[in-house]
């Protein structure tokens, strides 16, 4: 395995983001890859997560329902739910343009303290002829506070992703490489008497993931594969005496030709 193994990335978070619930509970899951659940009622998966859980049952976004079914589950208000519907709808086409597949999950709810919080998860998994594995999940946490009589709103948004791969080709050995990185930002921006507005001013910070994206693929992983290139070789020991013992003998004969020359 390489030294970089589904690792913590918590750079950015720390208390001073001001909302410790969410970063405490961000952080405690954040090694924990998105499990997925279908809707019998509408025959979609969805992903599971602290933010739609109530005991032992997970409500679905699609239908707004627990599976398995408990009575009076934890569901959003009405206002959160229209929320939520226009947020997953709109994120689904998001994830389907930008991850080509895969799935996406969208859950809002309302804060004791005023304002409310929403939670965005994407996930997408990969298996290549059965050689490589891979997945692909991201957590997105926002918290969002209405002010100027409803005409501007700040945000708050910690942005997780979890990037895993590993080979299972037969030969070259099994590796297993991974990482997370989690990265803040903080934004006012206006809206409109439109609750939709919320979803275009979150869908743009959301977008962030894809710089994280690049981070973890020219720091994390491109460092790794510099160590490997450096450490291992990717020709066998036998097939290298060979090539040296070829190398010495065209040398040797150059020498000899040179004397023959000079004589």
């Amino acid at each position: 395995s390489s030294g970089i193994t589904q690792s913590t990335g918590s750079s950015g978070i720390n208390a001073e983001y001001g909302v410790p619930h969410l970063v405490d509970d961000l952080l405690s899951s954040i090694d924990q890859p998105l499990k997925v659940a279908k809707d019998p009622k509408k025959n979609k998966d969805y992903l599971l997560c602290d933010y739609n859980r109530d005991g032992d049952s997970y409500r679905s976004p699609w239908s707004n329902e627990f599976f398995p079914p408990i009575e009076d589950g934890n569901a959003p208000s009405d206002r959160m739910r229209k929320l939520e519907e226009q947020a997953n709808d709109a994120f689904d086409v998001y994830r389907e343009q930008y991850f080509d597949g895969g799935i996406s999950s969208c859950y809002f709810w309302e804060e004791d303290h005023g304002g409310f919080s929403g939670a965005i998860l994407i996930k997408k998994t990969g298996d290549l002829k059965n050689k490589f594995r891979s997945s692909w999940d991201s957590i997105h946490v926002i918290e969002v506070h209405e002010k100027g009589a409803g005409r501007n709103a700040h945000y708050k948004l910690i942005s997780t992703v979890m990037l895993w791969l590993q080979n299972t080709r037969s030969g070259s050995g099994q590796m297993d490489l991974g990482g997370s990185l989690s990265r803040q930002v903080e934004k006012d921006l206006p809206v409109t008497n439109d609750m939709f507005s919320h979803i275009v001013n979150i869908g743009g910070m959301v977008k962030m993931e894809n710089n994280i994206r690049g981070v973890l693929e020219t720091v994390y992983f491109g460092r790794t594969l510099t160590v490997l290139n450096d450490v291992r070789s990717l020709v066998d020991l036998e097939s290298k005496k060979q090539h040296d013992k070829l190398s010495q003998g065209i040398a040797n004969a150059i020498k000899n030709k040179d004397r023959t020359s000079t004589n």
